[in-house]
């Protein structure tokens, strides 16, 4: 069954592009339109379609606001549609952190190489997001705003509400994997130097759930690889900085990687480890490698760390699509690395973490609100 989508835009000239980029596709058909975010609330309770594109500024009720309004009245599937400016990349997590489940630059040019390229990463998204289905019970995440860091007040994390990420999938977990959530908290013994997260959509919303809970004396380095444009990063390490105990920056050029510190590879470019011993700092660097889709990409982030720390690592694939952090993951088994990937109900998108599952790479899968627990268990902080 195809599809159903609501096009929301002020822009008829977007409306009409994005319509017939969508219905280029068989699986997908567009049921409606509306022009700005009032009109979107209001057609999302009388035609109820599976998702909707949603522009983040229009008149009458911006996309935030319109986001905030349809998963309180009727929970959908939205993509945001943005621009890459620094306000644009503030208002789409904002977006994200209200219910929304992923974003695209508003200009296709900015999507991927080609037109066709991004025509397919479109549709695809659509498809993938559409074919969700957001409980009634739906609780947007509470965000507050990002204090700076000569503020020492810190956000408590039990005033974070996390959205309900249980969607509904009829198709059972993989068997290879156990369910931790069922199982007793407890640390391996295992020693680690370090740990590193991978994700893609659904990623920013993830993350938060993890690191917030994280304390300030955690005792490792941490790596963070997400899918994003450049200017979209520092927007959101700021964010994520303001909230944690931990410290969250974007990464740069020969950061010295530090306990209790978060690194986050910058977009559109790569982050590798160098360094062998004790002295391990960070490359980031242009990638024009046309073979590597992902810039940033958890494989080759992964790949540098198996190599940098051989076993001493701790790595967690979560939500998103594609199979992004599966070849890296590999290679960091092979070193003896411990591998957790997000359980398939509280994924947005289950194909990163599916396809380190189903590559019999991971030895647990984990509810994302088990997560943090686990990692402060097995790292002996919790």
């Amino acid at each position: 069954m195809a599809v159903k989508v609501l096009v929301v835009d002020d822009s008829s000239f977007f409306r009409r592009r994005v319509s017939e980029i969508l219905e280029q596709d068989s699986d997908i058909q567009v049921i409606g339109f509306a022009i700005n975010g009032r009109e979107a609330v209001e057609k999302t309770a009388q035609l109820r379609p599976d998702m909707i594109t949603m522009d983040v500024e229009m008149p009458v009720l911006d996309g935030i606001s319109a986001v905030k309004e349809i998963m309180a009245s009727n929970p959908t599937p939205i993509l945001m549609f943005s621009s890459l400016t620094r306000a644009g990349a503030t208002a789409t997590l904002d977006a994200l952190d209200a219910g929304a489940m992923d974003f695209l630059p508003k200009k296709f040019e900015d999507i991927a190489r080609n037109n066709e390229d991004a025509i397919k990463l479109l549709q695809a998204k659509v498809k993938e997001i559409g074919n969700r289905r957001i409980p009634r019970t739906f609780k947007p995440a509470s965000y507050s705003k990002p204090a700076t860091r000569a503020v020492p007040q810190r956000t408590s994390t039990s005033s974070i509400r996390q959205p309900d990420r249980s969607f509904q999938r009829s198709a059972p977990e993989p068997s290879l994997t156990k369910t931790q959530s069922s199982l007793p908290s407890r640390a391996s013994g295992k020693q680690y130097r370090l740990v590193a997260i991978g994700t893609s959509t659904g990623g920013p919303v993830a993350l938060q759930n993890v690191l917030t809970q994280l304390p300030a004396n955690f005792p490792h380095p941490i790596l963070l690889i997400q899918h994003m444009p450049a200017a979209f990063t520092p927007a959101f390490a700021a964010r994520l900085n303001g909230l944690c105990k931990i410290k969250v920056k974007e990464a740069q050029q020969g950061d010295r990687l530090d306990p209790g510190t978060a690194y986050l590879a910058p977009g559109g470019q790569q982050m590798m480890v160098e360094g062998r011993g004790g002295s391990k700092t960070l490359r980031v660097f242009e990638d024009n490698s046309e073979r590597i889709t992902y810039k940033p990409s958890v494989d080759v982030t992964f790949a540098s760390v198996a190599k940098a720390f051989q076993g001493d690592v701790l790595a967690i694939i979560l939500t998103g699509m594609g199979a992004d952090g599966r070849d890296g993951a590999r290679m960091l088994k092979q070193t003896g690395a411990t591998i957790w990937a997000q359980d398939e109900k509280s994924c947005v998108v289950y194909g990163m973490p599916q396809a380190v599952a189903n590559a019999g790479l991971s030895s647990e899968s984990l509810a994302l609100d088990d997560i943090a627990t686990r990692i402060k268990s097995e790292t002996g902080c919790g």
